[in-house]
């Protein structure tokens, strides 16, 4: 409100006019009554907008801070999984979009700062400053640096101003655009123990109804050629060569580490078997019973998102075995290896090329250690007259004996005794000495495939008798029936790989050797895993337990963690404060200048002084004021700007009829130097 907006009619002496507000005195008389003036109009103008900037500038702040604040106490936050997808199909789309939203709230950040800056170095024109400090405080005001090397300390604080709101971009966008990260959900369940006492005496009722009595029997209902892939796979693994392996409709990573998955969505097949004869040792297949479940997190308030993908870390029981095979040679007396008892039991010489001329019974016999002859007995084709062809045909015994008994007289091992003979002459007599371990395992479940690290082992107890009698037995059931009538699947898996792994031709060489004997650890250490998977599968198919509920006395733990892939923002410490830390000085430097023009802006209005618009930044508003005061600046020389930029001015705002001006005056005698005027 200006002076000629005061009615002609009104008593001077009782009215004060100014452009910032309109008071009236005790006692004061006018000819009508004016319009009401409310508290708000007495509020100088500079106040309230000071007010906004530290207002709009603390809730920007607030945003900044509540944002982080919720990501580093809710650890993970994710958009909905429709904004996810989205993400995922538009990521340059999007980041466009949040790049632009940290642009704004940077340019508000940066607009608020300069504000505040314009406004406190106005009020500190009031009193005595520097030339060289108004440029300096100018530059501040735009945002632009000053490099002055008389004025370090001005010519750093500009530098660092004006990084810090070049930062303020890169840190808004590094703190709200969300990345791909692995949302980690804890997990527990259980699934069978086949470790305790109580499946022992479960499993010795399963021998019986099988009719399984010792570890030389024979009667075993296995799947015999995923026995033969598992050690397919595991041997060439030895080598470097990939392999996967397929049981009940779940993918292996190379072997089984004698577990079941635990996973629903790995579980593999859904079919329900015979609950009379398709489970346990009878088990052919079907769906396992899986018992895991997320645990409940302390931020129940946070939904958890489906995700792109989900991978799942268990840990859980599994069984592996140490196996060790060598030469089998004169000092290892416990064992006696016998491999030349035969009896052709048929000849035809007219026989054709493709039809069977001969066949042979071998007895392969041996003596384990327990002074009892263990025989083993195949059939193969010879020719009629009773020779072999060695580039046709193969034959490779082999015979599973029990292994050294410890303290408690109970088996803890076994051995297995191999030779190879015709196409497989490579191997020679050869025994396989197996220790089973029960093991935990971290159980990986990705992309569809499960792959296992041993992460701790125990030896077999007494109470695991019966588990190594089935292990056992396995082993016995599998070499018996690798042998066909002309080829043996053990060692066409030997030679296959030793070909496909090494630039020579087999033989009986010690390298030959020595790599022969390597893959035999690993065939044998997959038959030994996956008899420990079919086992745990065939108690946990359903139907195998009432209700399909494993009792508590044959449960084992299992937990781990499943990790959800998805975008969002996660706790990352060192990105987020070196992010938030720009934001948060400028916002620190707002507040102080901000606080700085309030106080000024109290004490002059408890003083009485006026003051009007001035905007420092403004080069326009400089020339006025210059041009209205008495400086007398030096020639534009090197002396000269130096000397003038030690010269201290006041801005006064006398008030006069026509107005108020704005007018530099100096108020301190030019000193001739070049050093900082503080």
């Amino acid at each position: 409100m200006s002076l000629s907006r005061c009615r002609p009619g009104a008593r001077s002496i009782g009215i004060l006019c100014s452009a910032k507000y309109i008071i009236f005195l005790p006692g004061t008389r006018i000819d009508s009554a004016p319009a009401p003036v409310s508290a708000m109009s007495r509020i100088p103008v500079n106040f309230l907008c000071n007010i906004a900037v530290i207002s709009s500038q603390v809730i920007i702040m607030a945003f900044a801070y509540g944002f982080l604040g919720a990501v580093l106490y809710y650890d993970h936050l994710a958009p909905p999984d429709q904004v996810g997808n989205l993400w995922r199909q538009y990521p340059g789309e999007l980041t466009v979009v949040v790049t632009s939203i940290a642009t704004v709230l940077s340019v508000v950040t940066a607009t608020l700062c300069t504000i505040s800056i314009r406004e406190a170095l106005r009020h500190r024109m009031s009193r005595p400053i520097s030339l060289g400090e108004i440029s300096a405080g100018v530059a501040l005001a735009k945002g632009s640096v000053v490099l002055r090397p008389e004025y370090l300390r001005l010519s750093i604080l500009t530098l660092f101003v004006f990084g810090v709101l070049r930062l303020l971009t890169a840190g808004w966008t590094t703190l709200l655009t969300p990345s791909y990260f692995q949302w980690p959900i804890q997990m527990n369940g259980s699934e069978l123990d086949i470790t305790g006492s109580a499946f022992s005496s479960l499993l010795y009722e399963a021998f019986q109804a099988q009719g399984v009595r010792d570890i030389r029997d024979n009667a075993f209902e296995v799947l015999y050629i995923d026995g033969v892939l598992s050690g397919v796979a595991t041997a060439g693994n030895t080598y470097g060569l990939p392999g996967t392996f397929n049981f009940n409709g779940a993918k292996y990573n190379i072997s089984t580490q004698g577990i079941v998955p635990t996973i629903e969505d790995y579980a593999g097949s859904d079919g329900v078997p015979n609950a009379a004869n398709g489970t346990r040792l009878g088990f052919s297949g079907g769906r396992v019973i899986v018992n895991t479940r997320t645990i409940t997190g302390k931020h129940t308030s946070v939904s958890i998102p489906e995700g792109f993908s989900r991978n799942y870390s268990m840990t859980q029981q599994g069984l592996t075995a140490n196996i060790s095979c060598r030469a089998m040679d004169s000092s290892q007396t416990q064992y006696v290896w016998e491999t030349n008892n035969y009896d052709d039991i048929y000849s035809n010489s007219a026989a054709s090329n493709d039809t069977i001329a001969g066949l042979r019974v071998w007895s392969t016999t041996a003596n384990c250690g327990t002074n009892t002859l263990t025989t083993q007995q195949y059939v193969t084709v010879v020719n009629a007259d009773g020779t072999s062809s060695p580039s046709g045909s193969g034959f490779l015994p082999s015979i599973v004996c029990p292994g050294l008994t410890n303290m408690n007289q109970t088996y803890t091992s076994f051995a297995i005794l191999s030779q190879g003979f015709d196409k497989y002459n490579f191997l020679n007599a050869t025994v396989c000495e197996v220790v089973p371990f029960l093991t935990t395992v971290r159980a990986d479940y990705s992309n569809g495939l499960i792959s296992s690290v041993v992460t701790s082992s125990t030896a077999f107890q007494p109470e695991n008798a019966n588990l190594l009698s089935f292990i056992t037995g396995i082993s016995r059931f599998h070499s018996l029936n690798a042998q066909g009538l002309r080829t043996n699947a053990i060692g066409d898996s030997l030679y296959s790989i030793y070909s496909s792994t090494s630039n020579t031709s087999i033989g009986n060489s010690l390298g030959t050797q020595t790599q022969i004997y390597q893959e035999l650890e690993g065939y044998w250490r997959g038959v030994v895993e996956f008899s420990a998977t079919f086992l745990r599968s065939g108690f946990m198919v359903v139907g195998s337990f009432p209700d399909n509920v494993i009792p508590d006395n044959l449960s084992s733990p299992v937990n781990g963690t499943m990790y959800i892939s998805t975008v969002g923002w996660t706790k990352r410490s060192p990105t987020y404060l070196l992010a938030i830390l720009p934001i948060t000085i400028i916002t620190i430097l707002t507040f102080a200048c901000t606080l700085y023009s309030i106080v000024q802006t109290w004490k002059d209005r408890q003083t009485g002084r006026h003051r009007t618009t001035f905007d420092v930044s403004n080069t326009l508003h400089l020339i006025m004021a210059s041009a209205v005061g008495d400086l007398s600046p030096k020639p534009f020389d090197a002396f000269g700007i130096n000397y003038n930029e030690c010269v201290q001015v006041r801005l006064e705002e006398p008030k006069e009829e026509d107005g108020v001006k704005k007018k530099l005056i100096q108020v301190y005698p030019p000193v001739a130097s070049t050093k900082e005027v503080v």
